[in-house]
């Protein structure tokens, strides 16, 4: 593997990403509907949409008239985004597959996944494979090539931490890049993707998945299904069941109620603002972070606001977690915003703390 910032440096992506194909052989949609490619099922439509199945296939398609004469959007699987609108550009969906090992030490397993591979599918193969570390990262929807960009993260534990290295095609170059993890500059929920480079397609990425394997228990909810399961030594198949069930109670499946997971990040705030609001409002949920800030629970402070279970026209905030809004049938993106805005406004409001939404708003 390499040190330092690589992001600079073009690669020669390895055989099976880049196929001998060379020639263009994608179709272009015109007026191509959204609803199906995206998980709050808001209708929509693309002026063009094209699947890149390869890297050649992008590097041909960001030679065309269409790619260069309208904006663009890079459409994974659809799970964090939010269309107010139709597109009037060209939609790439990432259709890159290919999972394998690359590499391994005495301390690690390395994993390359290409960018369109489901990555609840990646996290099901390495533990089949005998390869545990990203049990607590299970049932997250969309892509693998998506996870960085906003740095997923669950029950305790970020992509950041089995992070390795990505390659991802930049357009203004036409190389593709290695990314090693100081260069995607992690943070929470976010990255350098998210930011300084939104052009860069990421198109593969590589984990490093720890050999000496120590389940991460520092979640309540998992320590206390544990508790209940009576298991003082899970194995990682033992966290990703429980993982798995905590999602499935809490978190509506999109294919029977449209949302896209978390629509809020959990705001952080400073330890003498948390301090103050904790005099305030002793019920109040944070958690101690390495810096000495606090993570609050903005499903709680919604919850104080009453938006719990409750609905503006055909959008409503789920009954079993707040931090979630779904589409209760023919919603449009801006009838979802304004449902989204109310929910900052009360919070605001009540404990002056600001929410932001994690969906892309399109």
């Amino acid at each position: 593997m390499h040190s330092g910032c690589h992001y600079q440096q073009p690669i020669i992506a390895q055989p099976w990403f880049l196929p001998s194909r060379l020639v263009l052989s994608l179709q272009l949609h015109v007026g191509a509907p959204l609803k199906d490619l995206n998980t709050f099922h808001i209708e929509a439509r693309a002026a063009r949409l094209a699947s890149a199945g390869s890297v050649s296939d992008l590097i041909a398609l960001s030679r065309t008239a269409e790619w260069r004469s309208g904006p663009r959007l890079i459409l994974g699987g659809g799970s964090n985004i939010l269309f107010v609108g139709d597109f009037e550009g060209l939609v790439v969906r990432i259709a890159l597959r290919g999972i394998e090992v690359v590499g391994e030490n005495e301390h690690a397993v390395l994993v390359r996944a290409a960018a369109g591979e489901s990555w609840d599918a990646l996290v099901e193969w390495t533990l089949a494979a005998g390869h545990p570390g990203l049990e607590n990262l299970i049932r997250i929807p969309g892509t693998v090539g998506a996870a960085p960009i906003q740095n997923i993260g669950a029950y305790g534990l970020e992509l950041a931490e089995r992070f390795a290295e990505l390659e991802a095609f930049d357009p203004q170059s036409g190389e593709v890049l290695r990314m090693d993890r100081a260069a995607c500059r992690f943070r929470y929920r976010d990255s350098i993707f998210k930011s300084e480079r939104r052009d860069l397609i990421i198109t593969a990425v590589t984990l490093r998945l720890p050999k000496v394997w120590k389940p991460v228990v520092n979640y309540k909810d998992v320590l206390a299904a544990l508790q209940a399961r009576g298991q003082t030594a899970p194995s990682a198949a033992d966290i990703a069941a429980i993982v798995a069930a905590l999602r499935a109670a809490k978190l509506p499946d999109p294919s029977e109620l449209g949302n896209v997971g978390s629509f809020f990040k959990n705001p952080v705030v400073s330890a003498a603002r948390h301090r103050d609001l904790l005099e305030k409002f002793p019920g109040l949920v944070g958690y101690l972070q390495s810096d000495g800030s606090y993570k609050l629970a903005a499903a709680w402070l919604i919850e104080q606001c009453g938006w719990k279970g409750r609905a503006l026209g055909p959008v409503a905030v789920h009954d079993k977690q707040a931090l979630v809004l779904v589409n209760c049938g023919g919603a449009t993106g801006e009838q979802v915003l304004t449902l989204s805005r109310a929910i900052e406004q009360s919070v605001h409001s009540r404990f002056a703390v600001e929410l932001e939404r994690e969906p892309v708003v399109v």
